[in-house]
This record gives C-alpha cells, structure tokens and sequence, in this order.
C-alpha cells in the first residue's frame, strides 16, 4: 500500500492519499483546509491516477478542500447518506478565514454499512459507526488490515460526542464493534497519529471509561 498523510488546518486534520502498487490506482480520503497542493505533490511523486474522494464525516474540517479536490481529480465523491447534508450546507462551530472557502456541493454516492469501495486491488468496505456525527463512517480493508477511522477512534481516545448531531450512546456501540477487529489493524485516525485496534483495548468499556464526556 502507497500511503501518504499529512494534516492541515486550524484542527490539523488528516488527509490520507491511498494508493494501489500494482495498478497506481488511488483514493483521497478527507478534505482538510490547504491540502490540495500536497496531495497534488504527492499523486505526482508516486505516479498516481486518482480514482474516488472519500470522505469519513462532513464535519467543516474534513470537507474544505472537497470542491477544490474534485475541480482538481473530477472523479465520484462519495460520504455516508446522513452527512451528506452537511456536505451540501458546511458550517463550522467557528466560521474562520480557514473555513471560508468551503462550497456546499452534492456527493456522487452515498454510502451506507457494508458497502464496498473498489480502489485498484484494494476493497474498502464501509463501516458505520456514528456517533461523533450521524453518518460517520470507517474505511476498513480487511487484507491490508488497515482502518481508516476519522473521528470515530484516535489515539487513546475517541471523537467529541457534545456537538450538534453527536450521540454518546451510539459512540459506545460504534467504539465496541471497531474492538472486534484483528488486534493488528492498523489504524489511521482524522487527528492525530495512527495506533493499532490492540493498542486501544479501552474500547470495550469506553462508556464506563468516558461516562458519557467527550475527548
């Protein structure tokens, strides 16, 4: 797997770009503020042809860059059915000049659980797991065992789950089905650095653990 990160942003939000070694086929996954030039840098410098924009929430920090990535690879856009109105109406808890050029706009697909995304030789199946937004969503691929988890799990910790459309009780579920995923897998957060599924044991007990707070 050709994986390439970095963050940007006032959140400094991850951007994955994903790539098949055999047919140079790859995926964007997450749209942060100011990621368009390294992503462009880093499709060059692997020789890739971008094929889908995924995207784990619509979140404004996760979906700034959209517009601009797909002007740039106008390849299908794909988000969970339930965040795609906040994909179409962006608006942040605080508008800032990061976030100004955020264009509301129309996904290609909308995705929903046990979906399969089909990128070269990869297949991403789509996990649901809400909680931190009411249609955030994971892209696992069981053979690489990689998991990209946005703001559902981090390191040693999970999403926020006090803002508008955030459900703890649903947190606790999503939490609990990421834990039944191979110990190996490693995982690839919005924020953050990535952890494996072994490493983040607490999930089980996370609302024991977080008594309903946030991180």
């Amino acid at each position: 797997m050709i994986l390439q990160t970095a963050s940007f942003g006032p959140f400094e939000t991850n951007v994955y770009i994903v790539g098949c070694p055999k047919t140079k086929n790859a995926c964007i996954i997450d749209a942060p503020a100011g990621c368009l030039p390294y992503v462009l840098a880093s499709v060059k410098k692997h020789d890739l042809t971008v094929t889908h924009l995924l995207l784990t929430h619509a979140h404004i920090d996760h979906i700034v860059d959209a517009g601009k990535l797909k002007k740039a690879f106008p390849v299908p856009l794909f988000i969970h059915k339930l965040d795609a109105p906040g994909l179409l109406h962006p608006r942040g808890k605080e508008m800032d000049v990061a976030f100004q050029s955020a264009e509301g706009m129309e996904a290609d697909h909308l995705l929903e659980d046990g979906d399969f995304i089909s990128v070269g030789n990869f297949s991403f199946q789509v996990l649901f797991t809400p909680g931190h937004s009411p249609g955030c969503i994971c892209f696992y691929e069981k053979e690489e065992q990689t998991l990209f988890s946005g703001d559902t799990l981090f390191k040693g910790c999970m999403g926020r789950v006090d803002l508008p459309g955030s459900n703890p009780s649903a947190m606790w579920k999503s939490l609990k089905l990421l834990s039944t995923l191979p110990s190996t897998t490693r995982v690839f957060p919005g924020h953050g650095s990535a952890t494996t599924i072994g490493k983040e044991s607490w999930m089980e007990n996370a609302e024991t653990i977080f008594s309903g707070g946030n991180d």
